[in-house]
């Protein structure tokens, strides 16, 4: 099973560039299971809410029907927080990769550079190059926005 972050979602539903191309194209050669989070889905919906962008709430709505949902229960809070202590991981970056860790998923599809040393291999850029410019989703503990990608504040 394949855990997709926000970011990914983000990139698949609304860059029209090269980073949606390249999720995409890596989402349609999948055979297996993706799965995601209730946070991921919170994270995505934040700006077409802001926005009142019906359409784009409605098409990340029918998304996370078609994906597997990881519940996020105590265990994967006691995780995370081990993970954010180890790594300094920001705390949606740090649930994203305890869900992933804890659900026996194989691979953590995320842009965020940072996850790949505490991931220990389970992250997976399938963006493959520089980000120049990244969306920017609200974290949902209070820490202000977050840029999807790069675990930057702004």
């Amino acid at each position: 099973m394949i855990y997709v972050d926000a970011c990914i979602l983000i990139y698949a539903l609304e860059d029209t560039g090269a980073r949606g191309d390249a999720v995409r194209a890596a989402l349609a050669e999948v055979d297996e299971p993706v799965a995601s989070s209730p946070l991921a889905l919170h994270e995505c919906l934040i700006r077409s809410l802001r926005e009142r962008n019906v359409e784009v709430r409605d098409r990340y709505l029918a998304l996370f029907d078609h994906l597997v949902m990881i519940d996020l229960d105590a265990t994967v809070f006691v995780r995370a927080a081990e993970l954010r202590a180890d790594f300094g991981l920001k705390t949606p970056d740090s649930l994203h990769l305890a869900a992933a860790q804890l659900s026996g998923c194989t691979e953590l599809w995320t842009n965020d550079r940072r996850l790949a040393t505490a991931s220990r291999g389970l992250a997976v850029d399938v963006v493959g190059r520089p980000v120049v410019e990244d969306p920017v989703v609200e974290d949902p503990v209070g820490e202000g926005p977050v840029v999807a990608g790069s675990g930057d504040a702004r």
